[in-house]
C-alpha cells in the first residue's frame, strides 16, 4: 500500500479574523471533510468573532461560536498551501513555492446578519471553487 498523499492545507487572513476569514475556514471544514487542514488568522485579530458572522453561518448550519480570532504568524503561512486573504490589504510573508490567492469580499465588521448573508454564500461559493481546485469533492 502506498502512503496516503498529504492533505492539502489552506489559511484564511483578514486584518481581524472575526467576520470573512472565519467563516471561509467554516465552510472549508465543513465541505472538505478533514480532507483539508484549514487556518485562519489576522494581523490585528479582533477580541471575539462578529456576531452577524455567527448568525449567518448558523442559518447554514454550521456553528462557529466557538471560534477564536487568532494572530497571523510566519509559521502559519511556512506551512499552508494556499493563502487566501480576503480582500482586507493584509500583509502577508511570501514563500517560494506557496499559493497566494486574494478574493475581493465585502467587509461584514459592524454589519447586520441581512448584509453578512450575501458575503457569506460568496464565500462559500469561492470554497467550493477552491475545493474543485484541489481535486477535493465537497461533502455537503
Amino acid at each position: 500500500m502506498s502512503p496516503a498523499a498529504p492533505r492539502p492545507s489552506a489559511l484564511f487572513v483578514c486584518v481581524h479574523n472575526a467576520g470573512r476569514s472565519q467563516m471561509a475556514a467554516a465552510f472549508l471544514t465543513h465541505l472538505a471533510d478533514d480532507q483539508v487542514e484549514v487556518r485562519s488568522a489576522g494581523s490585528a485579530p479582533a477580541d471575539s468573532v462578529n456576531p452577524a458572522a455567527v448568525a449567518a453561518m448558523a442559518e447554514a448550519g454550521i456553528d462557529i461560536t466557538a471560534e477564536t480570532p487568532k494572530m497571523l504568524t510566519t509559521e502559519a503561512v511556512q506551512a499552508s498551501d494556499v493563502v487566501i486573504t480576503m480582500g482586507c490589504g493584509d500583509p502577508c510573508p511570501v514563500f517560494p513555492g506557496k499559493r497566494y490567492l486574494d478574493w475581493q469580499l465585502d467587509d461584514p465588521a459592524g454589519q447586520g446578519v441581512d448584509a453578512v448573508r450575501p458575503i457569506r454564500d460568496e464565500i462559500e461559493q469561492r470554497v467550493r471553487g477552491l475545493l474543485a481546485e484541489l481535486g477535493i469533492p465537497a461533502t455537503a
